[in-house]
């Protein structure tokens, strides 16, 4: 099975020039979404315990998740600004047009915890590094960054000081 034929191609969206690149149909596709969910998890480190699988809003949740259970890892959600109902730490970050904010419960990760950041598509890595640097302040170690798939183009891997993985890359 070719994950790549499950990638449909959306042109100028979200703006006029951008071909979005939309992983619906791998979600809505069973075997696809296990297939994903296996190889994501094999990417991993095997001489590394991983202790907690970080997912990012929203499309990081649905397979960090399974990335998880597959790993006997617990999973954490990071959230935009106000979502979360515990203390929290935050990290601001830009965006194109303007800036977000992300946000981790403080007791989330204890120091020393071995973290697998997960999320659907790496294009400039702003988030991811936002991510990054919120498990390093709450005392997390970074062991990988795993995603669905990589915009090659946009060079954010550059942004993050961990090995990083994806299913596939454009």
């Amino acid at each position: 099975m070719n994950l790549q034929d499950f990638i449909r191609d959306i042109p100028d969206f979200p703006k006029a020039g951008v071909l979005f690149k939309d992983i619906t149909p791998l979600l809505s596709n069973h075997e696809a979404l296990i297939k994903c969910a296996d190889t994501l998890a094999g990417y991993c480190p095997s001489d590394i315990k991983i202790d907690k699988v970080i997912g990012i809003e929203a499309r990081g949740f649905i397979l960090g998740g399974m990335i998880a259970e597959r790993l006997g890892a617990g999973f954490i959600p990071v959230r935009k600004k106000g979502k979360l109902p515990y203390e929290v730490v935050s990290k601001s970050y830009g965006l194109e047009y303007g800036q977000d904010t992300l946000e981790i419960h403080i007791d989330a990760i204890k120091p020393g915890e071995h973290i697998l950041i997960h999320d659907d598509v790496l294009a400039t890595g702003g988030t991811a590094q936002a991510v990054y640097q919120l498990i390093e302040e709450v005392g997390g170690i970074v062991v990988q960054c795993n995603f669905i798939m990589e915009l090659d183009f946009l060079n954010g891997r550059d942004k993050l000081n961990a090995p990083v993985v994806s299913v596939l890359n454009y």
